[in-house]
């Protein structure tokens, strides 16, 4: 993930732990010792929500908390058994600098400190109950210079039963040289073992065009999917494609060098949809809105614009009617991310844009359930995002269902 997305992170004073995705109602200003108040919902279901805008709060119908507890949660999947799992980056509290051992990252994004622990997976029932699959994975941070980007587990993904993540925190660059960025198979008992490993892959096999002044030696893997028993991942800071076959050690293929053909522009997630690949652009920064597109990619490798007008893209998934749904991280001009201004954009087919929800606070990632709901992973990076990670669970077709 293009590392500037944390440039003003160190100067964002707080990060409000509700979303703004309906109508807000002004309240009376409360003790200035309250850190709790609760939201009604139309259902009766009371939630208690922490938040730093004291006296402000949404009332929302088709938005709600699912889960809280995570820590810098990213990419969320569920399991054959309707079980949601979330890779999250973790705690960033390792203190393992690797300056004399190999290539680091350009300062002022590097050099990064990292350790083997802090990195987690976090399994949530239907109840938005959390509980930990493994907290024994790799979590690291980049200068606090731009705000500390907390890398660790990237996403997760199933191949019938099994599990499987992508470590994104990992490796020599990252303060971690015993572990490298790679995808990972884990047990039930939460040991896991290594299947690829993608951090000498990539250096092995350059891109056409990286970015010298931000450029990761080990790469910062993003999104993951399974097609067809095989692990396609998209890779932003090189602009890279990739498939991997997780029976086989180290199988690992190049679908498409995005950056060949389409230069820097941070490829940050993906879907499939009829035979082909979706994938969605970060954008360097500074942010301009409107500047990211969606990448068509076929099987073989060619990358093409298939649509364009979004900002900032972090998640991208088609509902069962061919719909897309484009998550934006922030959607206003600036160096850096503003809180609360992440949005859900609906693409129907006839081309028509619908806004699903606004005010989303810095979400990451998205992905529909067994019961056609979306879940968002939100407060995924920044201030509070330890252990102020938040599930969304958003009720799509209580926002129009009528195509």
């Amino acid at each position: 993930m293009k590392k500037q997305i944390f440039w003003q992170m160190a100067t964002v004073f707080a990060i409000t732990m509700f979303i703004t995705s309906c109508k807000k109602t002004t309240t009376d200003v409360v003790a200035a010792k309250a850190d709790e108040y609760r939201l009604q919902e139309k259902d009766e279901t009371a939630l208690w929500l922490n938040s730093a805008a004291i006296g402000e709060r949404t009332s929302c119908e088709s938005v709600r908390i699912f889960a809280t507890g995570l820590n810098n949660p990213r990419g969320l999947k569920f399991s054959p058994n309707g079980r949601l799992y979330v890779a999250e980056g973790g705690t960033g509290a390792g203190t393992y600098s690797s300056v004399d051992q190999c290539e680091q990252v350009p300062f002022p994004v590097g050099p990064y400190l990292g350790g083997r622990t802090g990195g987690r997976i976090s399994k949530i029932n239907w109840k938005g109950e959390r509980s930990t699959v493994t907290d024994q994975l790799p979590s690291s941070h980049a200068n606090e210079i731009i705000g500390g980007d907390v890398e660790g587990v990237a996403d997760v993904a199933f191949v019938d039963n099994t599990l499987y993540a992508v470590l994104a925190g990992a490796g020599c660059s990252h303060g971690v040289p015993s572990i490298p960025n790679g995808v990972i198979k884990v047990g039930c008992n939460g040991r896991w073992k290594m299947v690829a490993n993608l951090s000498d892959w990539l250096k092995a096999h350059p891109v056409k065009n990286p970015e010298p002044d931000d450029f990761e030696p080990d790469g910062t893997p993003y999104s993951m999917i399974n097609v067809n028993e095989h692990l396609f991942i998209v890779e932003p800071n090189h602009g890279d494609f990739i498939k991997v076959d997780p029976e086989r050690w180290n199988d690992i293929q190049r679908v498409a060098d995005i950056s060949a053909s389409q230069g820097h522009k941070v490829p940050t997630a993906v879907a499939h949809y009829e035979g082909n690949f979706y994938v969605g652009n970060l954008h360097p920064f500074p942010i301009v809105p409107g500047s990211s597109n969606i990448y068509e990619i076929t099987p073989w490798g060619n990358v093409s614009i298939w649509a364009t007008g979004f900002t900032t893209v972090l998640g991208v998934t088609f509902d069962k009617k061919g719909r897309l749904y484009v998550l934006e991280n922030t959607t206003v001009s600036g160096r850096g991310p503003t809180p609360n201004t992440g949005k859900i954009i609906k693409l129907h087919r006839s081309g028509k844009r619908e806004e699903v929800a606004t005010g989303l606070n810095l979400p990451t990632a998205m992905t529909f359930g067994p019961d056609g709901k979306l879940y968002v992973s939100n407060v995924g990076f920044g201030p509070g995002s330890v252990g102020g990670g938040q599930i969304l669970q958003i009720d799509v077709k209580r926002n129009g269902d009528d195509d």
